[in-house]
């Protein structure tokens, strides 16, 4: 890079106005400065970068320099301010221009270096990005989701391309790592508790069922033990009614014979009709006593298979409850069905206190 002295400051003395504020009577000064900002600094360094502002700031000082003696000159010949008019106008313009030339390049490596930057914060804020667990609904990220997260910011590799930011994109890594191998951990125990409450819950909506299940076989028990039992009484009293309609049949018939004797014997033994008749009352009395005999000894014979019936429905209806608890203490408990049983009779004899069997 060649480097040239700074732009001489220019001065226009008052008796130079009239050649030089005229139409392209300032080319020459025009002419110094282009040649004088004819020069390509380096923009990578800092001192390449102020050499373009300071060739532009030299630019803008030489167009006051030309511009104020022409702005004095224009007030003095009135005769000719649209013509030095037009020429500052044009010379200020050109000034712009040759400024803004200039200064372009150091103005595309700012906005090139502005644009480097946010480039690198744009990686720097996808990096922390990372950490952040919660989707938009509020939502945490299931743990697969987070170990993938996690990869993806171990796989961040530290290299040339963060520039002058590797030392906090360094920091944002193991911060972001931390947080994530945190939040894996939360989300996988969080996961973990919500299988252990399904888990519970589906066995309890299975005990449920199955006690469900118990209940209408204990229930189809009784209500087969009422149907059998109403059965009995059913035809208990059927026999019952077919023996008293045997025993009314049989004492009409008796009657009938008894009422054709005794007219027969009216007529024949007239005079033997009392004596006749108290041994027929003797014989009524002794009948009926045998028949009262014979009714009581029936109805006892029916106490005495109601109460056996009774104690058999009884006897089934515990034996039923008894199963249910050995089945239940085997599955339950894990006892094996000798113990079970012991511990039914355990129960069933009081000696374990607090604790009974409704039948």
């Amino acid at each position: 890079m060649s480097e040239t002295t700074d732009l001489a400051v220019l001065e226009i003395k008052p008796e130079q106005a009239p050649s030089l504020y005229v139409p392209n009577g300032l080319n020459a000064y025009l002419d110094e400065i282009r040649n004088s900002v004819n020069e390509v600094p380096d923009l990578r360094t800092a001192k390449g970068r102020a050499r373009v502002a300071s060739l532009a700031a030299q630019v803008s000082r030489s167009k006051t320099a030309i511009e104020k003696p022409g702005r004095d000159y224009l007030k003095r010949l009135k005769e000719l301010p649209k013509e030095v008019e037009a020429e500052l106008r044009r010379f200020v313009s050109e000034c712009d221009a040759i400024r803004d030339e200039t200064r372009r390049p150091l103005t595309e490596w700012e906005q090139a270096e502005d644009e480097r930057k946010q480039a690198l914060q744009q990686r720097l804020a996808d990096l922390r990005a990372l950490a952040d667990v919660i989707d938009d609904g509020g939502n945490y990220l299931p743990s697969k989701d987070i170990q993938a997260r996690l990869s993806e910011a171990k796989a961040v590799t530290l290299d040339d391309t963060w520039q002058e930011i590797a030392t906090e994109a360094g920091v944002a890594k193991d911060a972001t790592v931390q947080k994530l191998e945190a939040a894996t951990i939360v989300a996988r125990q969080r996961e973990d508790q919500a299988a252990e409450l399904e888990r519970l819950r589906k066995e309890a909506e299975e005990q449920a069922r199955r006690d469900h299940e118990e209940k209408l076989k204990r229930d189809a028990v009784e209500e087969a033990n009422r149907q059998a039992e109403l059965k009995q009484q059913q035809e208990r009293d059927a026999a019952a009614q077919r023996e008293r309609e045997l025993q009314a049949a049989a004492d009409l018939a008796e009657q009938n014979r008894l009422a054709a004797i005794q007219q027969a014997e009216q007529e024949k033994q007239q005079a033997a009709q009392r004596a006749e008749q108290d041994k027929q009352r003797a014989v009524e009395e002794e009948r009926q006593r045998a028949v009262d005999s014979e009714r009581n000894r029936l109805a006892q014979e029916k106490r005495v298979a109601e109460e056996a019936a009774a104690r058999a429905a009884n006897e089934a209806h515990r034996k039923t409850i008894g199963t249910a608890v050995v089945n239940a203490l085997i599955a339950n408990a894990g006892l094996t069905r000798g113990q079970a049983i012991d511990v039914l009779t355990q129960i069933k004899d009081g000696n374990i206190p607090h604790t009974s069997i409704t039948y």
